[in-house]
């Protein structure tokens, strides 16, 4: 009998937000797994150029994009297929999460806008021209194209004082159940990747503040919270043919915290 193996050999990946925490992990686990990915980056050039010299520039390749609107999607897909030929998988990992806490009466109508300019509408344009391309490109695999979108927790039950990221990490949820049945019939599978609270740059500030970490370990039932790799490896699974028979799922993946908010 023969096993199915948590491989991405001969896929081509996009990974947004590449070059730090969950999405640097991410990118090293799928070119282990023998995937060639382009990632992008913000303002981290020398983590992404260390990132290509490990992993080895043949395999990858970093591109600078700020992710703030949809427009810049486009070109950043072209980038993969002019790259590596094609493009099999988008995993929608950048964002943006305000460490201050503000109250919806006084946050200010740049932090809403910009908020969700970066964590929703550059993920629409991503997904929509990332479609677009595995739509209309030769099928070379069992799945024509997956995509899985990272979201969070804030995006199930919300965030007091964040009124901001949880909506549009919550629109990412809904964006996936909608998209995983329109595209199911091209074969395209559509899924997303909830974290908790993880030990990234981000959530620094949070956790080095003594209050809010107690705070945040509270509604943790394991204790701690998450490492990047322990993110990157259900975004890889998804990818793979073992997850052949899901899609519009959401993988949540934060030490229990969602069951006790």
């Amino acid at each position: 009998m023969t096993g199915i193996s948590l491989s991405l050999e001969g896929r081509v990946a996009l990974i947004t937000g590449g070059s730090r925490g969950i999405g640097a992990s991410t990118v090293k686990l799928f070119i282990s797994a023998g995937a060639k990915v382009v990632f992008s980056y913000k303002n981290a050039k020398k983590e992404a150029e260390n990132i290509v010299q490990e992993c080895g520039p043949e395999n990858c390749q970093a591109v600078a994009c700020d992710l703030d609107g949809p427009e810049p999607a486009a070109k950043l897909v072209a980038a993969v297929v002019r790259r590596f030929g094609r493009l099999d998988v988008l995993v929608a990992n950048h964002g943006v999460w305000v460490p201050a806490a503000v109250a919806v009466e006084t946050m200010s109508d740049q932090q809403w806008r910009s908020t969700l300019a970066i964590d929703l509408d550059s993920v629409f344009g991503l997904v929509k021209h990332a479609v677009a391309e595995m739509k209309k490109q030769p099928k070379l695999h069992p799945a024509a194209g997956s995509i899985v979108l990272v979201s969070s927790t804030a995006g199930q039950r919300g965030e007091a004082f964040h009124c901001d990221y949880a909506a549009a990490k919550g629109a990412l949820i809904s964006m996936v159940k909608g998209l995983s049945t329109e595209l199911a019939t091209s074969g395209i599978y559509v899924n997303c990747v909830a974290p908790g609270w993880v030990e990234t740059d981000m959530s620094v500030p949070a956790l080095r503040d003594p209050a809010s970490r107690e705070e945040i370990f509270s509604v943790i039932p394991l204790g701690r919270v998450g490492r990047p790799e322990e993110i990157a490896a259900p975004i890889l699974f998804l990818c793979t043919e073992h997850a052949g028979f899901i899609t519009g799922e959401v993988f949540n993946v934060n030490g229990g915290a969602v069951l006790v908010g």
